[in-house]
């Protein structure tokens, strides 16, 4: 009875590992970056993994790719360790070496661009041509911080005082906490990574929970690098895991600095752990007056609130047209949104892919109801579409007050909620009215009303556009948001100086003691 059972369980497993993606031939590319039928989720120098045992599925049509074993809380600790003793040899190594390594981790990425990037749209469910983007971002912000480890450093002042020198000096936090959410499991992981590393610092990241996969797959291109230049793994090291490896790290003192991506509603929870948090919520605005270049206006408002399929961090949200190009403006979006191709992320011509989750399905379903209740007209959408998969219509809702409560809720799905206004002033008060303030962006041809845009009354986001749409940041701009978007500011400009801390240094290179402000003490 006994050997009968033992070959019953393994005729079982073997039928589980027959169904995983991984191994059918279709998507056998996925071995190219490393991945198998069960994965170790945690890294510090070598693989491991002992935490609970999650599968990652497909979007596009529910399927198991493969496993991951995440990380145990023990396995943190040890983690957290190894990270603390690498980053003694990593703060020792001159910027611009630092630099080179970060040179060789982009051309790394280079040479897997498009497995990575068909990675992301399977695990993901963004569009291949936006999986592959995602990546070459990494790319261009390695790239950026290469030049960047040359140039880093702070002013030599002026000094009041004779004989002595003033200046700045830049050191690094030490040891960076990286929490990414699904929607951008690459390119966020790819700012924090490439600037903290040429700023002296090492990384700790937990991808999400959804997207292992693409994590662990990051993670070896990059260890690859690290080992290649025989340096400490745990330069870079990775846990996947849950909600307990999430607070663990929000509340470890270890952790210099914690960079967090993701809901309002956890964003809080971590902010109110630790002191540094960005990126917690962004209910996105798009005003449209009266002068605007429709045919700008109509393309960037179908790119930035169905791109990624309404996921973005930038999608626009709420799009406010004035009263005289309101109708126009309705009627030749939801012309186009009928026009948007819908299909399986990883095929070239397909424009718009699957929601992430299930959940986010009922999500959807619940805010158009919701919208429903308060007033609102679906002009086009509104329904989950027949197929397997996570797909739901673009949607398009008129008619709602700018201060309905489901304007104000920020909802991860692509329903896009037109309002009409008057007067200039009532549209930037719209803008502002959110407890969100990540992206914004105003279409007209008056060069007085760009500037008011941009001025102190204007938007208080931390993306002000005009005349482009709200989603599409560069690289060579700092990104990031204001007040319940968190106030921190990642990739370009001078988001460097987050990773660093500075210290106001006075040299006295003479024999005389004279102090500031002329103070005499004899």
């Amino acid at each position: 009875f006994e050997i009968v059972k033992r070959k019953l369980c393994i005729a079982v497993h073997t039928a589980a590992m027959s169904t995983l993606l991984i191994n059918q031939p279709k998507y056998a590319w996925l071995k190219e970056l490393g991945l198998a039928e069960d994965n170790n989720g945690v890294y510090h120098g070598t693989w491991g993994g002992q935490g609970e045992v999650i599968t990652s599925y497909c979007p596009a049509n529910n399927e198991p790719i493969a496993r991951v074993r995440q990380a145990t809380l023990s396995e943190y600790e040890e983690t957290v360790q190894k990270s603390k003793e690498a980053w003694k040899v990593w703060a020792d190594i001159p910027a611009p070496k630092r630099g080179e390594i970060v040179r060789q981790i982009g051309d790394a990425l280079r040479k897997k661009i498009d497995v990575l990037g068909r990675l992301v749209s399977l695990e993901m469910g963004k569009i291949y041509v936006e999986g592959v983007g995602e990546v070459q971002e990494y790319i261009d912000v390695c790239d950026y911080a290469v030049g960047l480890s040359r140039m880093i450093g702070g002013p030599i002042l002026p000094s009041e005082r004779p004989g002595h020198a003033l200046l700045e000096q830049w050191n690094p936090v030490g040891l960076v906490g990286i929490i990414t959410a699904f929607n951008f499991p690459v390119a966020v992981y790819g700012w924090n990574n490439a600037l903290a590393l040429i700023c002296g610092n090492v990384c700790l990241w937990k991808g999400a929970p959804s997207t292992p996969l693409t994590s662990v797959a990051v993670t070896k291109i990059v260890a690859e690098v690290l080992e290649h230049n025989s340096l400490p793994g745990a330069i870079c090291s990775m846990t996947c895991g849950g909600a307990d490896v999430g607070t663990a790290m929000a509340k470890d003192e270890r952790v210099n600095l914690l960079s967090f991506t993701g809901s309002t509603q956890v964003g809080k929870s971590v902010g109110m752990m630790v002191q540094e948090s960005n990126n917690f919520g962004a209910s996105v605005l798009f005003p449209v007056f009266e002068d605007a270049d429709l045919n700008l206006v109509v393309p960037s408002a179908v790119f930035a609130s169905v791109g990624t399929a309404g996921q973005r961090c930038t999608t626009t949200r709420r799009l406010i047209l004035h009263e005289s190009v309101h109708d126009t403006v309705v009627e030749r979006i939801a012309k186009a949104y009928k026009q948007v191709r819908i299909g399986d992320p990883w095929d070239a011509t397909t424009m718009y892919g699957p929601l992430h989750t299930k959940q986010a399905v009922e999500q959807y379903l619940a805010a158009v109801e919701k919208a429903k209740e308060q007033g609102g007209t679906v002009v086009c959408g509104g329904k989950v579409i027949d197929r397997p998969g996570n797909y739901v219509e673009p949607t398009i809702i008129t008619g709602l007050a700018h201060d309905a409560p489901i304007v104000h809720t920020e909802t991860f799905v692509p329903i896009l909620y037109v309002l009409k206004f008057k007067e200039e002033e009532e549209a930037f008060g719209w803008n502002n009215e959110v407890k969100q303030g990540l992206s914004s962006s105003i279409f007209t041809k008056d060069m007085g009303r760009v500037f008011r845009w941009l001025g102190p009354k204007g938007s208080d986001c931390g993306i002000v556009n005009v005349n482009i749409p709200t989603s599409g940041a560069e690289i060579g701009g700092a990104f990031g948001g204001e007040k319940h978007t968190g106030g921190g500011r990642e990739s370009g400009s001078d988001s460097w100086k987050q990773y660093m801390r500075r210290s106001t240094c006075t040299i006295n290179y003479s024999k005389e003691l004279p102090l500031a402000q002329g103070i005499k003490f004899e």
